[in-house]
């Protein structure tokens, strides 16, 4: 019998892997790989480097930066770190929870060949689950089996603690470097930018930041009852009210570069996906700009 997660799993396959396949070159073709953890070598700095690779013992003794130089191992270990709040199931058509799950499916797929391991923490503030990495196809499945799993009823009355799901994924990948996957609408308390700067200065980390063209610029659509999906709070509002929607697009101009800013401060360049792109394209943008770093 097929289930709805083999289902999903194929459709995605069919759609976006072997339509990705060429685009990624050589034998080793996962374009997000991490740093090993065998030191090999010091060498002077460059200013191409990563200055977290910066050995600041042998600096401060030479009076000249050196990098350390790893074994790159040809296998990884990658987590998905999924936000599972209740502002992730906001959004039109898919919804931002859905666009999540088939992008993480996707992430896992393309991650998990050559026998690359990936695992998946999903969190809300009510509970976590954390999948350990493995390698293979069923291991994917079992990413996508639990989350397909209906989310239990989530109690209003408080924001999506960021924080602390960032400081999970830190205690959980903290025994080897890691690819860590970050996907989140970022609709919280703005403490997070601490621990993903932490996170970022031991792994790689890719932040995914999914959203919903309604967050962006409010529909009008006369008078409406919107709710915080955070707190539960209802109002009752006339979206064609030109002073509400001037200053709803001055608050989404602020919180935009507040977490441009924090992004920035943090060490990170994030993606960010709307429910009404195409995922491919993003996939495929996804796959350039990793390169682009790279080299």
């Amino acid at each position: 019998m097929v289930t709805a997660p083999d289902r999903l799993l194929r459709r995605l396959e069919w759609r976006i892997g072997r339509r990705l396949d060429g685009r990624l070159h050589g034998a080793y073709r996962t374009v997000w790989h991490g740093a090993g953890l065998d030191f090999t070598d010091l060498r002077p700095y460059t200013p191409e480097d990563d200055v977290r690779h910066i050995d600041w013992n042998v600096t401060a003794r030479l009076d000249e930066p050196f990098v350390r130089q790893y074994t790159e191992e040809r296998e990884l270990t990658a987590w998905l770190v999924i936000d599972r709040s209740a502002s992730m199931r906001f959004g039109q058509a898919a919804g931002k929870e859905s666009v999540a799950t088939e992008l993480a499916v996707s992430l896992a797929r393309l991650v998990s060949l050559n026998g690359n391991r990936i695992g998946a923490i999903l969190y809300d503030n009510r509970a976590h689950q954390v999948i350990p990495p493995r390698p293979g196809r069923d291991q994917v499945l079992r990413i996508t089996r639990e989350l397909m799993r209906p989310a239990g009823k989530i109690a209003a009355g408080g924001t999506t603690d960021l924080a602390a799901m960032l400081r999970l994924a830190s205690a959980t990948a903290s025994r080897r470097r890691s690819l860590i996957f970050v996907l989140s609408d970022f609709i919280a308390d703005p403490d997070w930018e601490r621990p993903l700067t932490l996170l970022t200065q031991r792994h790689e980390v890719v932040v995914i930041r999914v959203v919903d063209p309604a967050e962006l610029d409010l529909p009008d659509l006369g008078m409406m009852l919107v709710e915080d999906a955070e707190t539960g709070e209802q109002l009752l509002v006339d979206s064609s009210d030109p002073l509400l929607r001037g200053r709803l697009a001055a608050q989404v101009g602020a919180r935009e570069e507040a977490l441009a800013d924090g992004m920035r401060r943090a060490g990170v360049d994030p993606y960010r996906i709307t429910t009404d792109q195409d995922l491919l394209a993003v996939l495929v943008d996804m796959v350039r700009r990793s390169g682009r770093r790279r080299r």
